[in-house]
């Protein structure tokens, strides 16, 4: 008797499906359960996939390719459907698929049978709500592991999944290391159960062993099954009171980098369905862990990037405090082109760098690193500010021109295009507080004065590092008072958060009014200055912050930590310079001037120094050929100070009253000074002369000197 004739009188069919040709060849009983006429028939594959539910013909695909990998029978339920849509019976398939040159090939037999009903140990039915629900965990499983961040976030998430209708209560992940299977990590098990497990070699008689070795699955239903096919090691699982376990490769790019075991209290058979749910979920768990694998490095390699990069702060200064932080922005390795350094000069001087390479990426940290290593050898071959920025900037046009095309100067930086940088060089003297400053294209210091007052120090400067090979960079020379606090910063602190230079500058301001210094360190300063952009931060730089970071910061803190003088009476100074080439610096001489007269108590006389200034600068530059040198000093108690202004110049020729007419453009310095001024005067110097002024603000009732007009 034929072997198709012993299959009919079973009520079991044959049928072939040839993938590379489309079509699907069916005996007679094989017709019959798809609702044909009983006789054998060659059909294309589109005619049988309409007798069949689309849910079911499209997990068919699914179903070969996982009989394909791990070598077994396909088998599935199909729901036979009428012309009208109706199901009419459920065929159980059992198919070995056969792999060739073109596609492969099905050869299988179809059987009726019933719909299955729930099972026991809560297990749900294999068809229908079986499926939606299996979907539908697939995709909560898929979403929870794609953001998982870490190895431990990712076995966490793989615990805590609840897998419709058959959820294991015990669960390892297994790794490889040389020759050895190692513990990712386990749930379901006391600390130290992994012990005998850990360290085991591949060569072992021991499922997840053998997966890796060979990267094909393997299931035990029974305790029998285990302990027939792995006595040695059935021992070892005994223990656990395990009654099924599944054991699947984690895959990653054609490779198997370890193994998953799933294993549970109750009998599992292990239907194709089950098994398509188990080997989905290996899969986006090794998706899972490779990249948060691939994480990991990137947080172990940002961090030694900063650790190698950042600098600690060198040793305490006598009579000088100091605090620094950066913040690194928020995607990628965390890396970028800010930072700050401090650097020993011979002669007990110390020298404060902060800088800004262009570009928050890894090119731009090696740059960084680059050219911090570069100022540091100008700084230690004894180079003088303006000297120190000049040859960085040379050096940076050096390392950074060949990549561009033409060897120029321009560039995409998308391209790999040369960069500049951004620079601002301190030299401190910390036994006379002398400060001199170099400016390469950076945000100016603040100043925050010993009675609070806060100025934001305008300095000469130059280019940015990098644009031009050959740039001066002038040095500006300031004094920092005993109590005084200087900040530096790069312009991240300023516009992170929607805020741009201006806006940016009123916030950071008002943080350093309110900070104070005889309760409060400079590392709180500096943690108020970081938590203002990006909420609570730690004194460790490197440290999580919040997600809205647009731009890295570095922000550098000194104060002259002598015994300052009280609140009260500490005197306030600044000085600024006005060369004849930036005629616009004189708006900047007035803003100045407003800062330090922030609380001064009748506007009317800050007005009225505000246009003295202004008219004296402006004589300078219009009837000499030399540059202006303001200084303006205000001392005394609030209520009784006093301000004293003088602006010098390099013209051995005194200024003279003269009248102007009423259409006259000029001649009214003096004029104004004797109106509005309670003491002016000129004095001839060795090179030069300086005229001064003073303003009393207890000196009238009005505020103006008596007698004196108010302004219109």
């Amino acid at each position: 008797m034929r072997t198709e004739d012993v299959l009919a009188a079973v009520l079991t069919g044959l049928w072939r499906w040839d993938n590379a040709t489309g079509t699907v060849t069916l005996d007679a009983e094989a017709a019959r359960l798809l609702g044909l006429p009983a006789q054998p028939v060659e059909l294309t594959e589109g005619a049988v996939r309409s007798r069949f539910h689309p849910v079911d013909w499209n997990e068919i695909d699914g179903l070969v390719n996982l009989a394909l990998t791990e070598g077994t029978l396909a088998e599935s339920r199909l729901r036979v459907m009428d012309e009208g849509g109706r199901v009419v019976r459920t065929v159980r398939t059992r198919c070995k698929p056969l792999l060739d040159a073109d596609g492969f090939r099905l050869v299988g037999t179809l059987q009726e049978t019933a719909e299955p009903q729930p099972g026991t140990a809560g297990r749900a039915p294999v068809m229908g709500d079986w499926r939606r629900s299996r979907e539908a965990f697939l995709l909560d499983a898929g979403r929870a592991l794609a953001e998982a961040r870490s190895t431990a976030e990712v076995l966490r998430v793989a615990a805590s999944l609840s897998m419709p209708g058959f959820s294991p209560d015990g669960l390892a992940v297994f790794g490889v290391s040389g020759d050895r299977l190692t513990i990712i990590g386990h749930h379901g098990h006391n600390a130290g159960d992994e012990g005998p497990f850990a360290e085991m070699p591949l060569d072992t008689d021991y499922p997840a062993a053998e997966v890796v070795r060979t990267g094909r699955a393997i299931y035990l239903p029974t305790p029998d099954d285990y302990r027939e096919r792995y006595p040695a090691t059935w021992p070892l699982a005994q223990r656990f009171g395990r009654e099924s376990w599944a054991f699947l490769p984690l895959i990653v790019a054609g490779r198997t980098m370890g193994a998953w075991m799933a294993a549970f209290t109750y009998r599992v058979s292990f239907t194709p369905d089950e098994r398509s749910v188990l080997t989905t979920v290996a899969r986006m768990l090794a998706q899972a862990l490779a990249r948060a694998g691939v994480a990991e490095s990137e947080r172990e390699l940002s961090l030694g990037l900063q650790r190698a990069m950042m600098p600690v702060l060198g040793p305490a200064i006598p009579g000088v405090e100091v605090a620094a932080r950066y913040v690194p922005t928020g995607g990628g390795l965390q890396v970028g082109g800010d930072w700050y350094d401090m650097i020993q000069l011979p002669g007990g001087r110390v020298a404060f760098v902060i800088g800004d390479v262009q570009g928050h990426d890894v090119r731009a940290a090696g740059l960084m690193g680059q050219l911090r290593i570069a100022l540091r050898a100008y700084a230690a071959e004894g180079h003088r500010p303006d000297a120190v920025l000049s040859r960085a900037s040379r050096f940076l046009c050096g390392i950074t021109e060949g990549a561009n095309g033409d060897g120029g100067p321009g560039g995409d930086r998308e391209d790999g295009g040369p960069r500049f940088a951004t620079c601002l060089y301190l030299e401190v003297d910390p036994a006379t507080g002398t400060v001199d400053i170099a400016r390469a294209g950076h945000p100016d210091p603040a100043l925050r004065m010993a009675d609070g007052t806060v100025l934001l120090r305008h300095t000469d400067g130059g280019l940015p590092l990098g644009i031009v090979p050959d740039t001066d960079y002038p040095t500006t020379r300031l004094v920092l008072e005993a109590g005084e606090t200087l900040m530096i910063c790069t312009d991240g602190l300023l516009e992170t958060g929607g805020h741009d230079m201006d806006t940016g500058w009123l916030r950071v301001r008002k943080l350093l009014e309110e900070y104070e210094p005889a309760s409060e360190s400079l590392d709180i300063l500096a943690d108020a200055l970081v938590h203002a952009v990006h909420g609570p931060a730690s004194h460790h730089t490197t440290g999580p912050f919040a997600d809205r970071r647009e731009d890295d910061i570095a922000v550098l803190l000194l104060s002259r930590t002598a015994a300052p003088a009280s609140r009260v009476s500490a005197p306030r100074r600044t000085v600024l310079s006005v060369a004849q080439a930036e005629p616009e610096r004189i708006a900047a001489a007035r803003h100045q001037l407003r800062e330090l007269l922030h609380d001064w108590a009748d506007e009317d006389q800050v007005d009225a120094a505000v246009l003295m200034v202004s008219e004296m600068v402006t004589n300078v530059l219009v009837h000499t050929d030399g540059d202006a040198l303001l200084v303006a000093e205000a001392t005394g108690l609030h209520g009784e100070r006093r301000l004293r202004v003088e602006v010098a110049d390099g013209s051995d020729e005194l200024p003279h009253r003269r009248r102007p007419g009423e259409m006259a453009s000029s001649g009214r310095g003096l004029v104004l000074m004797e109106m509005l001024a309670h003491a002016w005067g000129v004095d001839p110097r060795g090179e030069g002369k300086s005229i001064w002024f003073e303003l009393y603000e207890s000196g009238a009732a009005g505020g103006l000197p008596a007698g004196v007009p108010d302004l219109p």
